[in-house]
């Protein structure tokens, strides 16, 4: 009886999916043809992966690629002068992409193929906006890839990384020109005035007496500031927005 009972589990043993896909799998002739194609694939797919790589590293100077305009997305075409404002207000770089020390993430690799295959061309000319440190700088938290359509237009492919700190556009607004610069330590230069102590320097305090500790104030301040320029190389946003050297 107990023999009987366990040849009946035996034949009503729970079915494996997956050992009757191997079974099939091996009765199929086509099995082999069908592991063909995948390496196939798989090498097709690593060859247009290295190539993009490849063109995104290129040093060779490409203003349009030949895209079929019935299928882009206008709202991500953009003139060379909307990149301007963003990256002279933010204090960013626009730059070849083969500056770029960052990695380019395998998403932003997925949608050029995908462009290519759908426009059925090779996408070259590739430019990033981002932050100058993401950029290997010649010496003389957003990067957003972009490819060349010609007449100073740019087709947005992939933005990724964090959004810029909210307070950026503010923080970068006395590097946009000289004027701005100099009224930063105008009314820096001001502020610390009004905060010495009336008769500090005599016994009685004066509109003479304000203005000389300002002009002397502004004057450091000043110092200061043109020292760190000179220095570090800094120069003004509309300088340096499409600059590959590191200082300019």
């Amino acid at each position: 009886m107990t023999i009987a009972l366990k040849e009946y589990n035996m034949l009503l043993r729970r079915t494996n999916i997956r050992e009757k896909l191997i079974l099939t799998k091996q009765k199929d002739k086509s099995a082999d043809k069908i592991l063909d194609e995948v390496h196939r694939l798989l090498a097709k797919e690593d060859e247009a992966r290295k190539r993009i790589e490849v063109n995104l590293n290129s040093k060779d100077t490409i203003i349009s690629n030949d895209f079929d305009f019935d299928l882009l997305e206008t709202v991500e075409i953009y003139h060379v002068r909307h990149i301007k404002k963003i990256a002279v207000d933010y204090r960013l770089r626009f730059l070849d992409s083969r500056y770029f020390k960052g990695e380019i993430p395998q998403e932003a690799i997925s949608k050029i193929k995908n462009l290519e295959k759908e426009h059925k061309l090779e996408l070259k000319g590739f430019k990033i906006l981002a932050p100058s440190k993401l950029f290997k700088l010649e010496d003389k938290d957003d990067p957003i890839l972009f490819a060349p359509i010609g007449n100073d237009h740019y087709y947005l492919i992939h933005k990724w990384g964090r959004d810029l700190h909210p307070l950026r556009k503010i923080m970068m607004w006395p590097f946009k020109s000289l004027v701005n610069l100099i009224a930063l330590v105008v009314g820096i230069s001001y502020s610390i005035t009004l905060l010495v102590p009336n008769g500090l320097f005599s016994k009685e305090s004066s509109s003479f007496q304000f203005w000389v500790i300002f002009f002397f104030m502004f004057k450091c301040l000043a110092s200061i500031v043109i020292f760190y320029g000179f220095a570090l190389g800094k120069n003004f946003n509309p300088a340096i927005w499409n600059s590959k050297y590191l200082k300019t």
